[in-house]
């Protein structure tokens, strides 16, 4: 759920289209945006301090008796409709299991690429501060 999540949705839309057999689905939650609470927390060891709200969007489907779930952060109900059916697909053992898999792993490789760059990035800032 976390990596359907973090996901780019113009990634995981592009998976949806391009996916072989799009499944019936029942809505358990359409999707629906709310906000929660976000704690912070002062270094590792500090108490813990409420830091505010941030928007989300949540959704419950259910797929072949296999329920799935998604909360994203922002108001994309796509997105989450979208993570909420694959991750419904990553959980059961039905015929789409290996496309899934493949899904997933492209979708973990970009988040892998993604976050690379933004260390490099932060990296190069932090050599620049030193000198």
């Amino acid at each position: 759920m976390t990596l359907l999540a973090a996901s780019d949705p113009a990634e995981l839309d592009r998976h949806w289209k391009e996916f072989e057999c799009h499944p019936s689905l029942t809505w358990t939650r359409r999707p629906q945006v709310g906000a929660i609470a976000v704690r912070g927390r002062a270094s590792r060891t500090g108490c813990l301090f409420e830091l505010g709200e941030m928007t989300v969007t949540r959704c419950a489907v259910e797929v072949d008796g296999v329920k799935g779930y998604a909360y994203v952060a922002g108001r994309n109900k796509r997105h989450a409709a979208i993570a909420a059916v694959f991750d419904a697909l990553a959980e059961s053992d039905g015929r789409n299991r290996s496309q899934i898999e493949g899904i997933l792993a492209d979708l973990r490789a970009r988040l892998d690429c993604r976050r690379a760059a933004k260390i490099a990035q932060a990296n190069t800032s932090a050599i620049i501060l030193q000198e």
